[in-house]
């Protein structure tokens, strides 16, 4: 279609991923013509990388915990071998069949795929480009996502060497020694999947002594100390000076550690199989030529949006990673959907709260947190108002097994009344029991009403109804 069919679209979506998808079928759902543009497979980085096959990775590195334990309850499991072949294959299918159900999904609801990548005009009106071809509409929606930020050659030099989370579903082999560099959830999930699986992990982090920073201190120290407990070697206040490869094709990492009133000493971690850069995402705006339309964007290239995900240009909206605000798969989902009730259901109130959003890191053992940090909550409503609730305890999984593995609970309240504004855990199981209590925290609930509700014994999670 040229110029004159493209008019009849009333919602051109950028981006094929969970939040572009998301608000295309919902707005199809309620009566527009939608068109998407997508150069790649629908599904975005959910399916295709760090969501889901992150979490089939997990999975198996649980199996491998496991098999530790055998002997305790009672099992003879000599001999046990891994393939990491087998899970590749398993996993690679299953992302298979999600992007075909994905393009089933988009082609029932009526909406146009249109394959390329698209760019704004110069057109008085906005308009988007794909391969020359032109298409308008009332609405366009940029929903194009983010990408692994890597270090360039020029600041690190042989840097290209290394690879990113993208790369990571791309190992053909368990790597034998893995370096990743990085302190956040990415590079935390991707070191303890290393290592429970058998590759003799390092994790480089350059600032504290702790990974995962913006969490609260009790999780950030204790994922650092559960990290090592598993056999993540973290080198702390370090940074990659320079990349080699060697002639058998494995690389040399050269490291610089700075400890804080230290002299700086360099090491060399030898015959690496897998470098992996996890420092960050960047977003996927650039090429989309928004000088064009007059949509602002913040010095890191994210797409500026308000709470209604509006950007600088009437008719130009932006949701998910793009907008560089909670890079969660399902606040994407959410915005993109309540951005379609309020353009094509008059519900002109309709936006996401970004306000307690529950996120689990799956880490050994997985984390799940809500609300404020103990220190946020301090500095909003002082010292003296912030009464802290602590527990650490061995689960009952752990009481007859050699291998330990505590599980550590904060509840955060404040007020008289002891509203709860935080919710911090580690331990097994936390990944599951954070969303019941993701919905009583939204409510609005107290201590006093998590102390009124009877505990299910024995569970981790009466631990939360029961603290004192």
């Amino acid at each position: 279609p040229g110029t004159m069919a493209a008019a009849a679209y009333e919602l051109l979506v950028l981006g094929g991923g969970s939040g572009g998808l998301a608000g295309a079928r919902r707005a199809a759902e309620l009566g527009a013509r939608v068109a998407l543009v997508e150069p790649r497979r629908l599904g975005g980085t959910c399916v295709s990388h760090c969501g889901l096959c992150g979490q089939v990775m997990w999975n198996t590195a649980v199996h491998a915990e496991f098999v530790h334990d055998h002997a305790d309850y009672g099992f003879e499991t000599p001999g046990v071998k891994f393939n990491w072949r087998t899970i590749k294959e398993k996993r690679d299918a299953y992302v298979r069949r999600l992007n075909d159900i994905y393009e089933n999904n988009v082609k029932k609801a009526h909406i146009d795929i249109i394959r390329g990548y698209g760019k704004f005009t110069a057109d008085p009106e906005p308009t988007i480009e794909v391969d020359g071809k032109k298409y308008t509409a009332p609405h366009i929606l940029i929903a194009t996502g983010g990408r692994p930020a890597v270090p360039s050659d020029s600041e690190i030099p042989g840097a290209s060497l290394g690879m990113t989370s993208d790369g990571f579903f791309d190992l053909e082999e368990l790597p034998r020694r893995s370096v990743i560099v990085g302190a956040g959830y990415i590079a935390v999930e991707i070191a303890g999947i290393l290592s429970t699986l058998g590759s003799k992990s390092s994790l480089l982090i350059r600032h504290d002594k702790v990974v995962l920073r913006t969490f609260d201190s009790l999780i950030s120290s204790n994922c650092t100390q559960e990290l090592e407990n598993t056999g993540v070697d973290v080198w702390k206040h370090t940074q990659v000076k320079e990349v080699t490869k060697s002639a058998c094709g494995l690389l040399d990492v050269t490291v610089t550690s700075a400890v804080p009133g230290r002299k700086p000493t360099e090491g060399v971690i030898r015959d690496v199989d897998c470098l992996l850069w996890a420092v960050g995402r960047e977003p996927n705006s650039e090429g989309l030529c928004l000088d064009q339309v007059g949509v602002q964007m913040d010095p890191k290239g994210h797409v500026v949006v308000d709470e209604y995900q509006n950007t600088t240009r009437r008719g130009i909206y932006a949701v998910g990673d793009v907008c560089g605000k909670a890079l969660l798969t399902p606040v994407a989902i959410a915005a993109g959907r309540k951005l379609a009730h309020r353009l094509f259901e008059g519900k002109q109130d309709s936006r996401l709260d970004y306000e307690n959003i529950p996120t689990v890191v799956f880490s050994h053992p997985p984390i799940g947190t809500v609300g404020l940090t103990e220190e946020e909550a301090v500095a909003i409503h002082g010292k003296d108002n912030v009464k802290i609730y602590n527990t650490s305890f061995t689960p009952l999984y752990h009481a007859i097994t050699q291998r330990k593995v505590k599980c550590v609970m904060k509840l955060v309240c404040a007020g008289k009344e002891e509203k709860v504004v935080g919710l911090h855990m580690q331990g097994l199981g936390c990944d599951e029991m954070l969303q019941g209590f993701a919905v009583a925290i939204k409510m609005g609930a107290t201590k006093a009403d998590l102390d009124n509700t009877v505990a299910i014994h024995p569970t981790s999670a009466e631990e939360l109804v029961t603290l004192r």
